[in-house]
């Protein structure tokens, strides 16, 4: 079954031609950041249950809405190219857990497996990460990328921040317009969706210097970066499962797609290709897979680091030669233990798994991305089933302990852990009900949302609270953690009355940052300086009901956002068959200062 490739992209004669979505439900309000907790070890949970089933998918709003519950996971529709995320439920056969060894190794008959549905939700969690600044340890290993959570950079605490008339930000790339103001510089049209495919998943976008690039429908498309006119289309022989953010310096990157187009009859074949794309000149590098006895693996998440390209599954970690497309390590059958995922970046570090469902035994290894040995290790408390990385270099994880966030964030704690020593630095309590951020860490175990790492420091937003006006009206803020001491520094932005802000990444020094409008207002972007955490103004939308309308139906909950060089891209993570009404629906749209 071969879907029609999107219409091509056009730019707007007026902002009028956008469709109105639907408001999303209520959120509740927050309580502030309590005192965080000293360093400490971690104490032995009771083991998670399964996340229950997650509500329907949430459009955004144009209008003002009612007091809205706390950030979880979003419902979604599960789309065709998304396997269906598994949990091991019975101890492998074979000799006891280990802590994981020097290589990448799994016992082939590790667990039997059982369908996850409920995990359906985690997957999406916002969609929304973006790579490190080029100045980050390392070198330039990113640009622009969004398909998760947000690695932040390493650096200096304190600078002078942006100046209002053409400066950049404290230490990075972007500059501080002398007019904010945007314009709508083009719109990706939604592609067509049958119904009898419901909804497709078209997760994965970037952007570099050239290009913006976006995945489609069995597709991948770059455009140009300030029209919107299409460069290039690299075609998949099925649907996008799940892609890296991450970008090398000679813009590669990599993606797992299906085999195949899902039918009605045969729904799903498996997220087992792995490709390497060439984002500047649009082409399909190399295509791989790997097996675990007979059997093609089914990935549930990609990353890279050092010239290395790692995937993860229930099955194990694979991982490749970015440039031959070499392999380099892939399951085995004389260990108990397997590589559940892998934060790429600065540092590959891997989630490895031993032991039983209910007695798991995490291990959180920094491995050399050329040859899998594990460099150091820290060993969570057992009992906790899942963990995300947040950040490899510092390393910082997330986990959602004892199953006690209790809004579906996947998060409770973080751990700081020292990458060189695997010991643990300090760990900080992040109740549900006070904090917005979220973590996927049941499959996809770098795809945390919603908070950025950099200075040595976590940057997390509150969740949303009444605000300070006169008329009702929600608001939130950006706190800081120290990561060796685990203690908030007591830096604040507010996100501003009627505005809710979310980091987005790290640009020098300073954090960048989304604020959702009000109902009467535009969207903007502003650069956080790390220092005196007072705020510049990198960009603001039209205020214009149709613009808004667009915006609000691509927020970070459930979208993907990237902000490169005074441009914001805004896309879909599913492309579903229309919703009946006469109004446009778009894949992509993108906003520029023109300064």
């Amino acid at each position: 079954m071969t879907q029609p490739p999107p219409p091509p992209p056009h730019e707007p004669s007026q902002q009028g031609g956008f469709g109105p979505p639907t408001p999303p439900a209520p959120q509740p309000g927050y309580g502030y950041p309590q005192t965080p907790q000293t360093p400490q070890t971690p104490q032995t949970p009771p083991p998670p249950g399964a996340p229950p089933t997650p509500p329907p998918p949430v459009p955004g709003y144009g209008h003002p809405q009612p007091a809205q519950p706390g950030y979880g996971y979003p419902g979604q529709t599960p789309g065709y190219g998304y396997q269906q995320p598994t949990v091991p439920m019975h101890a492998p056969s074979g000799p006891p857990p280990g802590g994981g060894g020097g290589g990448r190794k799994i016992n082939a008959q590790v667990a039997i497996i059982v369908s996850a549905v409920v995990a359906i939700a985690l997957i999406i969690g916002g969609g929304v990460w973006y790579a490190r600044s080029s100045d980050e340890p390392g070198g330039k290993d990113d640009t622009a990328g969004s398909t998760g959570g947000t690695t932040g950079t390493t650096g200096t605490t304190g600078s002078t921040g942006g100046d209002a008339k053409g400066g950049t930000s404290a230490g990075g790339e972007e500059k501080v317009p002398a007019d904010p103001a945007s314009k709508v510089l083009f719109q990706v049209p939604a592609p067509e969706v049958s119904k009898d495919d419901n909804s497709v998943v078209v997760s994965g976008s970037w952007a570099t210097d050239t290009v913006y690039a976006k995945s489609g429908i069995a597709e991948i498309t770059g455009y140009d970066p300030g029209k919107g006119t299409e460069l290039w289309t690299v075609p998949l022989d099925g649907p996008v499962c799940t892609a890296t953010r991450h970008v090398t310096d000679d813009n590669l990157t990599a993606v797992v797609y299906q085999p195949d187009m899902p039918t009605k009859a045969d729904p799903s074949h498996g997220c087992s290709q792995v490709a390497v794309i060439d984002l500047g000149t649009g082409k399909k590098v190399w295509t791989k897979t790997a097996k675990t006895g007979d059997q093609l693996i089914s990935f549930d998440n990609v990353t890279l680091s050092g010239g290395t390209v790692a995937a993860g599954s229930t099955s194990g970690g694979v991982a490749w030669d970015i440039a031959s497309g070499k392999q380099l390590w892939a399951p085995k059958g004389t260990d108990s233990c397997y590589d559940a995922g892998y934060g790429g970046g600065p540092k590959l570090v891997a989630v490895r798994k031993c032991g039983t469902y209910e007695a798991r035994q995490l291990g959180i290894q920094t491995i050399d991305p050329g040859t899998g040995k594990v460099l150091s290790e820290y060993k969570m408390a057992k009992g906790i089933e899942y963990a995300g990385i947040v950040s490899t270099d510092p390393l910082v994880v997330a986990a959602d302990v004892g199953d006690s966030a209790g809004d579906g964030s996947g998060i409770s704690d973080f751990f700081s852990v020292d990458n060189k020593t695997g010991e643990l630095r300090t760990r900080i309590s992040a109740p549900g009900e006070k904090f917005a951020a979220r973590c996927d860490t049941i499959s996809r175990i770098e795809q945390c949302t919603g908070l950025v790492v950099g200075n040595d420091r976590l940057y997390l937003p509150t969740e949303e609270h009444e605000g300070g006006g006169e008329s009702y009206s929600r608001t939130n803020e950006v706190v800081a953690f120290d990561l060796s001491t685990g203690k908030q520094t007591g830096q604040r932005a507010d996100a501003g009355d009627g505005y809710t802000i979310t980091p987005l990444r790290m640009d020098g020094d300073s954090i960048l940052a989304y604020k959702r409008p009000p109902y009467d207002k535009g969207g903007q972007i502003v650069s956080i300086d790390s220092g005196s955490f007072e705020e510049s103004k990198l960009l603001e939308n039209p205020a214009t009901e149709a613009v808004r309308d667009v915006e609000t139906s691509m927020l970070p909950e459930y979208a993907e956002i990237l902000y490169r060089k005074g441009r914001l891209y805004m896309s879909q993570v599913y492309a579903s068959e229309p919703s009946g009404t006469d109004d446009k629906e778009y894949l992509a749209v993108a906003f520029g200062t023109g300064g």
